[in-house]
């Protein structure tokens, strides 16, 4: 992948397909081919709705490109208009338009990572999160996310997990702060259920989950949270964000100053071992 000299912003708390037109154009073929089913079939919008469960106004949505439909949807709609496949087989399409272009751009360059490192300095890291601890995450986001956008940015935050089950996964190394293992995001049964989650999840052969204690008094760290994804054509790309910005870095200085401080943070957290018990006494005491 062609990356290097090129640095890349994507607005984060931004609506999720604001300014996306990839998703558009989607979500506008798919609201086309369901519209010239359903007047093939000679049925109102009324009367699809009826018969797959939905309103006038969803059916109505969905094929001006304004709604997302899930796959229930395609699937019922494909049956009851007889389209052999023709609208359920847009089902994978439209669930990568569902996610915001910025999830979707994480995802593709976490796809062709072999390896991916990350100091998280407030949060758990979004690839470790469970569904309750990132649902906990949006909802308390200001101004806050209407209900469907939220649901939509937390599926796209857990579709972003399936790296972990992909054949040749890349290796994964995170350092999360300590006080991102202590903070009860969500309250006390969310965080456990998180701190339970990270004990599996390190328990994996090619994860690495490491903890930095406060105390530390030498912290390379301090400038904030950052990620470093090495690409399978030998590029490395690093990814920052703070308050309304994520940014993807691929300047090969800017990258080789995020590479020194990781691996000085790296090596002033806990080892991997130290910090699978340090995580267990967080849960004891949560």
């Amino acid at each position: 992948m062609g990356v290097a000299g090129h640095n890349l912003q994507i607005v984060d708390g931004a609506e999720p397909h604001d300014g996306d037109a990839d998703a558009s154009t989607v979500l506008r073929m798919a609201g086309k081919v369901i519209k010239m089913w359903r007047e093939r079939a000679g049925l109102k919008q009324a009367e699809l709705g009826a018969a797959i469960g939905y309103s006038e106004e969803q059916v109505s949505s969905v094929e001006r490109g304004r709604r997302a439909p899930k796959a229930q949807f395609l699937e019922s709609a494909d049956e009851v208009l007889g389209a052999g496949g023709m609208i359920a087989g847009l089902t994978k399409d439209v669930e990568e338009a569902r996610y915001p272009k910025k999830v979707r751009d994480l995802a593709k360059l976490e796809g062709e990572a072999v390896e991916i490192c990350a100091y998280v300095n407030s949060v758990v890291h979004g690839l470790l999160q469970t569904q309750e601890y990132a649902r906990a995450l949006f909802a308390m986001r200001r101004p806050l996310f209407a209900e469907d956008d939220m649901e939509q940015l937390v599926a796209g935050r857990m579709a972003r997990q399936g790296i972990f089950a992909r054949q040749s996964a890349p290796i994964f190394g995170f350092v999360q702060e300590e006080v991102t293992l202590r903070r009860p995001l969500g309250g006390r049964m969310v965080m456990r259920k998180q701190l339970e989650h990270l004990l599996e999840v390190g328990q994996l052969r090619n994860v690495e989950i490491q903890a930095m204690p406060t105390e530390r008094e030498d912290h390379a760290g301090l400038a904030g949270s950052l990620q470093l994804l090495k690409l399978r054509g030998g590029d490395t790309v690093g990814h920052t964000e703070v308050q309304l910005t994520s940014r993807l870095v691929s300047d090969p200085h800017e990258t080789q100053v995020l590479e020194i401080r990781y691996g000085i943070i790296r090596a002033q957290a806990l080892t991997p071992r130290e910090s699978l018990a340090f995580i267990e006494k967080a849960l004891e005491e949560t």
